[in-house]
């Protein structure tokens, strides 16, 4: 369970230090929790990344090109495998 609590917050800390929208401060609190969720759900990239785009486009209706989707999906992705590979 410790685990997953640090591998939770690189995430956290990936998703903030992303910041697609340039709003400095953070403010994206409960985007992070829903991607948190889509990484615990999903373990494909395009699949992921469009859910990453789909949900802050239903926060700040501004689409994010789904390139810099699939990066961030991929580093989070990246995280989780190692997550999972480590004993």
């Amino acid at each position: 369970m410790r685990k997953e609590i640090q591998t939770n917050l690189q995430y956290v800390d990936v998703l903030n230090e992303w910041d697609p929208f340039r709003l400095k401060n953070g403010g994206y609190e409960t985007e992070i929790a829903d991607v948190i969720q889509a990484i615990h759900e999903l373990n494909d990239c395009p699949k992921l990344a469009k859910r990453i785009q789909t949900i802050y486009e239903f926060s700040f209706e501004i689409l994010i090109p789904l390139h810099d989707c699939v990066k961030i999906a991929a580093e989070l992705l990246a995280i989780k495998e190692n997550e999972t590979c480590s004993i």
